[in-house]
């Protein structure tokens, strides 16, 4: 996924269904300067990562 999609989905009220190596996600946040997202797994949301958007992928 590129850095834009990513703000996109952050955006929209939508729910758009993201993995992050194979597990659904939530973006929270997009960095496109760094091209990194604040993400966290849906079934752990206290769990906050920094990964780079090119690991997300939109399904």
């Amino acid at each position: 996924m590129d850095a834009a999609r990513a703000q996109q989905i952050v955006m929209i009220p939508d729910i758009v269904h993201v993995t992050f190596q194979g597990q659904k996600v939530f973006i929270e946040h997009v960095d496109e300067d760094q091209m990194l997202a604040t993400i966290h797994p849906l079934d752990n949301p206290e769990e906050k990562l920094s990964v780079s958007v090119d690991q997300l992928v939109e399904h």
